[in-house]
């Protein structure tokens, strides 16, 4: 009975993926589509940039208990903050002993 359940099995999936291909072959998507009408997206400029950042440990502990106070989630606590600083243009001061 197993062996019957996986030959179905097996079957559709060849059978889905070959009307598939005899669906993709030679066609276009411009061919279906008209895009002559379309409009940029308005939130691309909003859209977010990963980066990869290393940041202190105990400088993350405090986002995440501050976000947990918040009840936000801390990656998005720390963006917020450092959008903050950059519209007020917030500037560090540093000072070397």
């Amino acid at each position: 009975m197993l062996e019957r359940v996986k030959q179905f099995a097996s079957s559709r999936r060849v059978r889905r993926t070959s009307e598939n291909e005899r669906h993709m072959k030679g066609i276009d998507m411009r061919d279906h589509y008209d895009f002559s009408h379309s409009i940029q997206n308005p939130y691309a400029k909003k859209l977010k940039k990963q980066v990869t950042i290393r940041l202190d440990e105990d400088t993350v502990a405090y986002f995440k208990k501050l976000a947990e106070e918040k009840d936000l989630p801390y990656q998005s606590l720390i963006n917020l903050y450092l959008r903050d600083c950059a519209q007020s243009h917030k500037d560090l001061k540093i000072e070397w002993l």
